[in-house]
């Protein structure tokens, strides 16, 4: 998944980090405080109700029927079980706001059951009584509209405007508002679906999936390797395919797979570039969908089948770093996968490296030195947002008790992304290559957690000079909080080339715009980055934008940017253009600074209040409740 941040107290999934600055000085030495590691930071997964150490789920078939007139999935969800204690006389899986109608063994008997008391943030666990001969168990099932993995689209909410569309987002405990699941990081299964939807419409899967629309409406998923529940995923719509070569193609709209296509011709190479670092790709097919504005964040990782905003289509494939990120979890995550939500960093962390040197690969150091720094500036962000001693900034979380949406921050991704780099930096790319290829390939679909990974880094690389532990200091990174000292930063050579530009502007010099025809998104992100820590003149702000067109960018990066400026700087002509945007863009890194900014002063409020009354509906239902926090 493409960053995300939750705003603090919020219970709800997706809050992108504000654009402040800071970080934190270390003391010198930090040692792993062990009552913390062994009592607090213990490896049992308290994010689930099910009892998958006692009854595991070791395949799920779904029979499922679409209905978009109730907005409900409904059918059945059978489980092959394998008991991992002989004793155990129960099955216990999760819910969230789902009706169970009945349950059979699979010999076609009645089965007991008991759907327990709801929790706000883990639903209900749903017990299954078992005989002693149980090996099968059916759920007939029906998901209700507080499903808050599932958003509903008319017609009017997608490119087409005829037809509607539903997709899913299971992470990281959504899964179980539409399937009867253990949903845990820590279970991996196998499934098969069959998915029965409106004539016209194609279904899709995190599976191997059709090309073509089947006339009944009827369509066959069969997934062979073992996932965890957050992976699985549904889309269905008006969706077409075009392949970019023999194992990667684009899903989109009718009417955006041109622009997908084209956008994403190179992804093809990509995955070439991504077995060259660390080995095969193991999932068959590599393939995209563009889904419909409302979807709330960059990108979601499903296997064979990464989910991805169409916010990403900028018309010059700036932006596809984002597909290296998805395309890489196919190693880190997907393949090798953190065992609780308390590790979250494993998944995420090295998925920032991993992506950062694909692009590496692809657009040359220079390039890939202006990722990291964005990156760098992200992590002040959210260090200087959560507080630089907050428990929350350590690698290792401590979610216990908490929804685990918050623990979605830029932490895992960028503090773990630069603890890679300084180990690559300590031993050298050469062994750090060869040490992430044996990881992946000794633990291809497993999980792993962070004290097993600090064993597994120590005996297979640390160890081998004792000079890179010291310098390396792992337990300053996973157990303290803020910046460490030894984080590293990236080369500035292009962005040094923005600062004096912006350095230029901000005396009434605007020769440097001759030379921005060649910038990069990240060079201007950087650029309007620097100019928004204060308000620009209304000369300034229109000497800009008649320059550079910028209000009417189509690029959403530099246009969220701009817009946040505008506001900052009360330039009223970008104003239509935000709403709009506002109205078309379900992208929570964009709307969440956008709306909070806005309801900074009374006038901004009213403003606010109007969008969103108009544009609330296109939103994901997380990303309301979200936004519903910040427009009261």
């Amino acid at each position: 998944m493409k960053k995300i941040l939750l705003v603090a107290g919020c219970l709800s999934l997706l809050l992108f980090a504000c654009n402040s600055r800071g970080g934190s000085k270390q003391k010198e030495e930090v040692k792993e405080p062990q009552s913390a590691t062994e009592a607090v930071f213990d490896n049992n997964d308290y994010h689930t109700l099910s009892n998958a150490n006692e009854v595991l789920g070791k395949h799920l078939a779904l029979d499922i029927e679409v209905d978009f007139k109730q907005h409900s999935i409904s059918g059945t969800a059978t489980w092959d079980i394998e008991k991992q204690k002989a004793e155990a006389d129960k099955f216990i899986v999760d819910t969230r706001a789902l009706l169970i109608d009945s349950i059979k063994y699979g010999d076609g008997t009645k089965a007991d059951f008991e759907l327990g008391e709801a929790d706000s943030i883990l639903g209900a666990p749903l017990s299954i009584s078992l005989k002693p001969e149980t090996k099968q168990v059916k759920i007939f099932y029906r998901t209700t509209k507080s499903a808050t993995a599932l958003q509903w689209l008319e017609p009017a909410q997608t490119f087409g405007k005829k037809k509607p569309f539903l997709y899913t987002q299971s992470e990281s405990i959504h899964a179980r508002s539409w399937i009867p699941v253990q949903d845990g990081p820590g279970v991996r299964y196998t499934y098969n679906a069959k998915v029965k939807v409106p004539k016209g419409l194609m279904a899709l899967m995190s599976a191997e999936n059709p090309q073509t629309v089947s006339e009944e409406g009827i369509y066959e998923f069969k997934m062979n390797m073992p996932i965890p529940a957050y992976l699985m995923a549904l889309a269905v719509g008006d969706i077409k395919f075009q392949a970019i070569d023999n194992r990667t193609g684009v899903y989109a709209e009718p009417e955006m797979l041109a622009k997908a296509h084209k956008e994403f011709e190179e992804v093809g190479a990509m995955v070439h570039k991504a077995e060259e670092l660390y080995g095969p790709y193991r999932w068959g097919r590599y393939d995209i969908l563009v889904l419909p504005s409302g979807f709330p964040i960059g990108g979601m990782e499903n296997p064979k089948l990464t989910f991805c905003t169409p916010t990403i289509l900028a018309g010059d494939k700036s932006l596809v770093n984002l597909i290296a990120h998805e395309l890489a979890h196919n190693w880190s995550g997907n393949l090798v996968t953190n065992q609780t939500w308390n590790d979250f960093w494993l998944n995420e962390g090295f998925t920032i490296y991993f992506e950062r040197r694909i692009m590496e690969s692809m657009m040359g150091k220079d390039y890939a030195d202006m990722l990291w720094e964005i990156g760098y500036q992200d992590l002040e962000a959210v260090v200087a947002d959560l507080g630089k001693e907050s428990e929350d900034t350590h690698l290792r979380l401590n979610l216990k008790g908490r929804n685990p949406d918050e623990g979605l921050t830029d932490i895992p991704y960028e503090k773990g992304g630069h603890l890679l780099r300084l180990i690559e930096q300590t031993v050298g790319r050469s062994k750090m290559d060869a040490f992430l290829t044996k990881y992946f390939n000794e633990n291809a679909f497993k999980t792993m957690n962070t004290r097993d990974f600090t064993d597994y880094l120590n005996k297979n690389l640390l160890n081998e000079v004792t000079e890179w532990k010291a310098k390396v200091n792992i337990n300053e990174w996973l157990y303290a909080p803020g910046i460490p000292r030894t984080c590293p930063r990236a080369g500035k050579l292009r962005f040094n080339k923005v600062d004096t530009a912006t350095a230029q502007f901000l005396k009434g010099d605007m020769s440097f715009s001759q030379k921005t025809g060649k910038w990069s998104t990240f060079e201007w992100m950087h650029f309007l980055r620097k100019l928004s820590k204060t308000p620009l003149s209304p000369e300034q702000m229109k000497a800009l934008d008649h320059t550079f067109q910028l209000t009417q960018t189509q690029n959403s990066e530099k246009a969220d940017l701009w817009y946040l400026l505008a506001l900052k700087s009360k330039y009223e002509p970008a104003y239509p253009a935000m709403e709009a945007f506002l109205m078309v863009t379900g992208r929570e890194k964009f709307l969440q600074p956008l709306y909070k900014e806005m309801m900074a002063t009374s006038e901004g409020a009213t403003m606010a209040r109007a969008i969103y009354k108009k544009a609330r509906p296109n939103y994901h239902p997380l990303t309301q409740r979200v936004i519903d926090e910040i427009v009261k």
